[in-house]
């Protein structure tokens, strides 16, 4: 579980809130607070007291770099305590949110220096709930929208909050 002082990079994915309410339907601890739905280009990223001005201007930069993108959410992603869907439209800019700051491992390093991109619908319950979950996700993809914008979140004692939004592609697009 995060703490306090976490921060991440994340791109926000408002059409895909029906996947998660569905999830919810069946357990509402299967669905994470805080965030709208949403893929993780990178988490954890670097600890609050860490982010400056500085690396607002980084993040800015590497937005900036990358155009908006069309993701297209079709194709299930399950594993054991977690139902997903894929997300390869936005690997692109996860991979190179992760080669500019290559000290900070996505999760921690568990899952490898570059792990698939995905927008989490459930985590944990049990086996029946996970499938029940996956079946009705199924029913309800594809799933598209525009991505336009890198945000910078940090965890608070008051939830997540926004530090930074940075549009994707160069001002005028």
């Amino acid at each position: 579980m995060p703490t306090p002082g976490t921060s991440a990079l994340v791109v926000e994915l408002p059409a895909a809130a029906g996947l998660l309410a569905l999830a919810a339907e069946v357990d509402p601890g299967l669905v994470r607070p805080g965030l709208p739905p949403h893929v993780t280009a990178l988490y954890p990223f670097l600890p609050a007291a860490q982010l400056t001005e500085r690396t607002d201007e980084a993040v800015l930069a590497l937005a900036r770099a990358h155009e908006p993108v069309e993701v297209r959410l079709a194709d299930l992603v399950t594993a054991p305590g977690f139902v997903a869907a894929a997300a390869p439209a936005l690997q692109p800019l996860a991979d190179a949110v992760c080669a500019r700051w290559p000290e900070v491992p996505p999760y921690g390093g568990r899952f490898g220096a570059h792990p698939p991109v995905h927008l989490t619908i459930a985590m944990g319950g049990t086996d029946a709930q996970r499938a029940t979950v996956a079946e009705r996700a199924a029913a309800a993809l594809p799933v598209t929208e525009r991505a336009d914008t890198l945000h910078l979140v940090v965890l608070t004692e008051q939830g997540w909050q926004l530090r930074l939004s940075a549009p994707l592609g160069t001002p005028g697009q």
